[in-house]
């Protein structure tokens, strides 16, 4: 058999291409097991996800071999997005705004983590680390926003971060009376909480 032997380059090119692939397969599943998993509950069949994603059901298992692997995976991924979102939106908008925005953008989050919720509060050691990685990457990407707000005297001081994001969540919580709307109504007023006498600050 004829054929030039692969060369280090060229198997450099095609490890990058795999590593590629299977990137893109893993964004993939955890989109899709985001939207499943907030429709029809952390407990679906495996083979919804690997459907909505495009992908056969070894590579879910290839990837995440146990379902919690799969949650921790989105709410890592989910967790990841909102905090790059800080530093995008710092670099487009005023600080208060780029904040304003922010914090829409966590209502968001916490509107897509109620699938997860179940799982998150079942008391497996599997997602014992997560509130920890909440705190360690989400907190300090919105304090950087509130601290460049008050510097630039758009929002006035002394507001705690931590609670603030627990105020929150809070108002996301889901009510049988009210829709998701009510909470986006109430979330923005208090974002004009924190505008409210801000040259006094």
């Amino acid at each position: 058999m004829s054929g030039k032997a692969e060369g280090p380059e060229s198997t450099g090119r095609s490890e990058r291409r795999l590593r590629a692939d299977a990137r893109r397969n893993i964004d993939a599943l955890l989109e899709a097991a985001k939207a499943v998993f907030l429709t029809s509950g952390v407990d679906a069949p495996v083979r919804e996800i690997a459907e909505k994603a495009g992908v056969g059901i070894g590579t879910i298992y290839r990837h995440f071999p146990h379902r919690s692997d799969l949650v921790v995976g989105v709410f890592q991924r989910e967790v990841d997005a909102c905090v790059d979102a800080a530093s995008a939106l710092a670099a487009e908008h005023e600080p208060d705004e780029a904040l304003a925005r922010w914090i829409r953008r966590f209502v968001e989050f916490i509107s897509a983590k109620r699938g997860l919720a179940a799982a998150l509060h079942s008391g497996d050691p599997a997602y014992c680390a997560l509130p920890a990685y909440f705190q360690e990457r989400l907190l300090p990407a919105f304090r950087g926003l509130m601290e460049a707000a008050v510097a630039a005297g758009q929002i006035r001081s002394g507001v705690e971060p931590y609670g603030y994001l627990l105020a929150v969540a809070s108002l996301c919580t889901p009510s049988h009376d009210l829709g998701p709307d009510h909470a986006r109504r109430m979330v923005d007023l208090l974002i004009d909480g924190l505008r409210y006498r801000a040259s006094e600050a």
